[in-house]
Formats: structure tokens, sequence, C-alpha cells
């Protein structure tokens, strides 16, 4: 869906739209889109601004990938709320070097005649995105020794962990 600032200038925009599984691209080969993402929310001019644009709204989607720990699926359920602003790219493009304050490090920037929001929400579901994807909290992970998956079996593997620095000292009675 195309946000477009001639749109913008009369009114403010109202989107609500739903996107199947495999209609975008999270960039991420691991990542699985497995029920629809729904956003809802709305786009305006700044007022008293040179087209600067505000996009507020709320995202929901079901995502699905490898667990950090096993490799077995893990479900990652995304709902947020996002407030954006854009301001135009040609306002960066100066010459001179420019100093910005805080508050401009969270400004996003568009070319051309306005906003795709597809390229919106991939961003904003990527950033929404845990650190470290598992697929339950109390997941015991693999097997260093063996490679078994411990949440299916019990290797009885000893995975004790030596401190290497005192190895040579071992052999010294």
């Amino acid at each position: 869906m195309f946000l477009s600032i001639k749109e913008m200038e009369l009114r403010k925009v109202l989107f609500q739209q739903t996107y199947g599984p495999g209609e975008l691209d999270f960039l991420d080969s691991r990542l699985r889109q497995t029920h629809p993402l729904e956003v809802e929310g709305s786009a305006e001019l700044v007022s008293r601004t040179l087209s600067e644009v505000r996009v507020r709204g709320r995202l929901r989607v079901q995502l699905e990938t490898e667990c950090d720990r096993c490799l077995e699926a893990a479900g990652l359920p995304i709902e947020t709320d996002f407030d954006l602003f854009y301001q135009p790219m040609a306002l960066l493009t100066r010459e001179e070097e420019v100093e910005i304050d805080e508050g401009e490090t969270e400004i996003g920037f568009y070319e051309g005649e306005g906003l795709q929001l597809e390229e919106i929400l991939r961003e904003r579901v990527l950033l929404a995105l845990p650190m470290q994807r598992i697929c339950r909290e109390d997941c015991k992970g693999i097997c260093p020794v063996c490679g078994q998956n411990r949440n299916q079996n019990v290797c009885g593997c000893e995975t004790r962990v030596q401190d290497d620095r005192w190895a040579a000292l071992k052999d010294l009675k």
C-alpha cells in the first residue's frame, strides 16, 4: 500500500490491511509468517513542517523460526504499536555537515511522492523480534557432546565445564 503525500495534504490517510503469509519478505530465510499480518493506523502530514509525515498504528502477526537452543520450531507472536516520523530525503542531502540532536535520530527518511507501508511493517516486525528466539522458556537445547535434543531425550553425557587455565598444574603432585 502506497501512502501518498498528495493525499495526506488533503486529509489524514487511514489504513487497515491484512497481508497473508508470503506477501511480505522479512529478509531472513529462517523466519516464516504462519498467520496473516494485520495492521491498522493512520498517516498524516505534521502541521508547520516541510513534508514531515507521522505514521501511527498497530500490527499483529504470528511468525515461526528455529529455536536458538534446540533448532526446533519456535512460534513468535508479535503485537506492537508504532508511532514514526519521516522526512523527505531531500532535507538530508545537503552538502554541509549538520549536527543532529537525540530526537532526530529516530526520524526516518523517504524519497519521492510517499512511503510504502510494506517497508514500514517489515522494519517494525524485525525490530520487535526478541534477541534470543526460543521455543519455550525451559528449553534445554542440544547436548554439546552428542548433539541430541535434550528436550526429547536424556543423553547422560558429562558436560561439566573445565577451567583450562589450571590444566597444566594438574600434573604437578
